[in-house]
């Protein structure tokens, strides 16, 4: 695949995709003979995996560490294990901000919300 077409595929743009693979975010590219990026399935998987924890708030040095991990081999499991527990452990505390945060708002629009309906405020 072109990178065009990878950058429609994937809802991302081309120079992300250039991004990704020069900060290590996904392997370096296959090429055609011509030298352009000739994504294969496999260059698709990993710009899925890096779509998928750039998404999730993983940051750009956690997910490059990964992907050096995974080239290095079989030899590297447990440390890539251990990171994206580490991973995990820092979006489950991201996701408990946040859902404390929704919380809040929830409280604070329930309190408008009353407000309106007895009369306090008035959208005149």
């Amino acid at each position: 695949m072109t990178i065009s077409e990878v950058s429609r595929k994937y809802g991302l743009t081309q120079d992300t995709l250039r991004y990704y693979e020069r900060v290590g975010i996904i392997p370096p590219v296959h090429r055609a003979s011509s030298g352009l990026r000739d994504y294969t399935e496999e260059d698709c998987s990993w710009v899925e995996l890096a779509k998928c924890m750039r998404s999730a708030g993983l940051q750009v040095e956690a997910i490059a560490r990964y992907v050096s991990l995974a080239q290095q081999g079989d030899e590297t499991i447990s440390e890539r294990r251990d990171l994206l527990i580490e991973q995990r452990k820092q979006l489950k505390e991201q996701l408990i901000s946040v859902q404390e945060a929704l919380k809040r708002l929830d409280y604070k629009i329930s309190r408008y919300d009353a407000a309106v309906k007895e009369g306090f405020l008035s959208w005149d």
